[in-house]
């Protein structure tokens, strides 16, 4: 055993020991790789193409981005809902623009991935808000029509 530990201590390659009846097999992982068809890969060549693939990427901004947008939907949906509401308990009517705009920030986030991503979810919620957006817009539209022509 003593044998064992000094042959792999000192050697660079990792080597996995297997006990069978009473023989003790060393195998590299290289050979072994070899023998199942696998590839070794080293952990500093998998770090360096992950490197050269996120060139110019810097993950964690890219990552704040995304939050500071969704927080700066929120905003705009909290700050829309109070101006509706204050219009609306004023007796000044029902605004549907700033929520036509609100819904469309949505809809264009959904569009863009929906053509990028091609995934279901992606394509019905774009559509979805979209049409939300078109309904919204043409209220205000008929609302400010029918308000200034009487």
């Amino acid at each position: 055993m003593e044998q064992l530990r000094r042959i792999t201590r000192g050697n660079p390659t990792k080597r996995l020991t297997s006990k069978l009846g009473m023989y003790i097999f060393i195998v590299c992982q290289e050979n072994l790789a070899n023998i199942l068809g696998g590839i070794l890969i080293n952990k500093d060549e998998i770090l360096s193409k992950s490197r050269k693939e996120n060139k110019d990427k810097d993950l964690f901004k890219i990552e704040v981005q995304i939050n500071a947008g969704n927080v700066g939907s929120i905003t705009a949906i909290i700050l829309a809902t109070i101006f509706f509401v204050t219009q609306s308990l004023l007796g000044d009517g029902f605004d549907f623009g700033l929520y036509a705009i609100i819904f469309s920030i949505s809809a264009a986030g959904f569009i863009v991935k929906a053509i990028r991503m091609k995934r279901r979810r992606d394509i019905v919620l774009s559509i979805i808000y979209t049409l939300v957006t078109l309904i919204l817009s043409v209220a205000h539209i008929f609302k400010l029509i029918t308000t200034y022509a009487n």
